[in-house]
């Protein structure tokens, strides 16, 4: 479960619950989904290129790092031919996606399928679409590591399938800052960059939450990445074998809107995100 750098445009929040949040209380995987996640805007967005690309409507869908799976629900709920696959090392938040995200689908839950495991493992079965979101792949640190992954996401994939991964960057991302932005229902997201090398581009990265009791939980998320820049990440999904790889960039004209086009050069900012679509 990964962090949006808030010095990025925010993705649209989800209203939260009406009762006070406190650190004693809350539950960190929630205000994760509430301060991050904009599953129904993703969701909408995989659609919307798939069927541009492609030609057709996605159905099957792989999420990568899938975390408590709350994409996977968005996707299966939306449209009663999807079916969904969440693959995830960690399965205690696995569990709690059962619980939260699945169950409340109902009979809907039975076209998804949770898989601990690796990414890197060989999984049955290809998809229409592979996600890897809020840079969960930066995890992986090396040039041949991270090429690895790609080209098996790639045989995984339907003939024509599209891989989409995020990456964020900008002038302000290669800093140590913290930065905050208020959620609705009481709570405060604390965005932390605590470290930046440039030698190698080892990052440190830290979710904090503050409440309106004036309680903190710390480090609710940290993450020790490498920061990857769009560039290597399209030449590396290049020689992965990935025969296109266009960068979708945000063309909004208004605040606090999103329009995710692909394009080939942009004016660089103090924060952006990118979407990067690879097509089979």
């Amino acid at each position: 479960m990964l962090g949006t750098p808030p010095t990025v445009a925010p993705r649209p929040v989800r209203s939260a619950r009406r009762s006070r949040f406190t650190a004693a209380s809350a539950d960190r995987h929630l205000l994760y989904q509430l301060s991050v996640q904009s599953v129904d805007t993703e969701a909408a967005f995989l659609d919307r290129v798939h069927r541009r690309v492609v030609g057709r409507r996605a159905v099957s869908l792989r999420e990568d790092f899938c975390g408590t799976a709350l994409l996977c629900a968005e996707w299966v709920r939306k449209r009663p031919e999807r079916r969904a696959t969440g693959v995830d090392l960690d399965p205690s938040v696995l569990a709690w996606g059962r619980e939260h995200n699945l169950a409340p689908l109902g009979d809907r839950a039975d076209r998804v399928t949770l898989v601990q495991a690796d990414v890197r493992a060989p999984h049955r079965g290809v998809h229409d679409v592979i996600v890897a979101f809020n840079y969960s792949y930066w995890i992986f640190r090396t040039r041949d590591e991270l090429r690895d992954y790609f080209a098996g996401v790639r045989r995984a994939l339907a003939p024509r399938g599209l891989f989409f991964c995020d990456a964020y960057g900008g002038t302000d991302a290669m800093d140590a800052l913290q930065e905050s932005r208020r959620i609705r229902g009481g709570f405060t997201y604390v965005w932390e960059q605590a470290r930046f090398n440039p030698i190698d581009h080892d990052v440190l990265n830290h979710i904090h939450f503050e409440f309106a009791d004036g309680s903190r939980m710390d480090r609710a998320f940290t993450y020790a990445w490498r920061f990857w820049t769009l560039p290597e990440l399209q030449e590396l999904l290049r020689e992965a074998g990935f025969r296109e790889v266009t960068v979708y960039w945000d063309r909004a004209e208004r605040e606090g809107e999103e329009s995710y086009r692909p394009t080939t050069r942009a004016a660089n900012q103090p924060g952006w995100l990118a979407y990067l679509v690879a097509q089979r």
